[in-house]
């Protein structure tokens, strides 16, 4: 059964995701990042390239060529993710095809409706008896 981690509280949620891609980067993880909003994507994306000045972290869009041989892709669908471990999830519907994967990682911002839609999905993936773990950066800082 998918394991269902909640990152919450996060307050970038863009550049703690890029932290959290690199982390399971480095643990040679295929990743496939999920948002239903393509210009976040698009702003994921820039950042990614721009993160770190000492780390590559190859990563390409759902619709690029290249998206079935690289370790990282950034998709507003599931489609083609089937070889991919980890799925980091920064939109607010749950996608079809999300148990799919190994692990399924939401990350929620401070934002009230970024909040309010994340407690939606918890409630719903409880109610399913998934495995779900808690990792409050309120509490613990912002590193993954």
């Amino acid at each position: 059964m998918t394991r269902i981690d909640f990152h919450f509280n996060t307050p970038e949620k863009l550049a703690y995701s890029c932290r959290l891609i690199r982390k399971a980067y480095r643990a040679q993880h295929r990743i496939w990042v999920f948002s239903d909003d393509s210009e976040q994507l698009q702003r994921l994306d820039k950042m990614l390239w721009r993160f770190s000045a000492i780390d590559f972290i190859p990563h390409v869009m759902h619709d690029h060529p290249l998206a079935s041989k690289t370790p990282i892709v950034l998709g507003h669908s599931l489609q083609g993710s089937e070889s991919f471990t980890i799925a980091i999830h920064l939109g607010s519907v749950l996608p079809q095809g999300f148990s799919s994967f190994e692990r399924w990682i939401e990350v929620v911002g401070r934002d009230e409706a970024d909040r309010q839609q994340a407690r939606k999905r918890y409630a719903l993936l409880r109610s399913q008896g998934y495995p779900i773990h808690h990792f409050d950066q309120a509490d613990q800082g912002t590193e993954p």
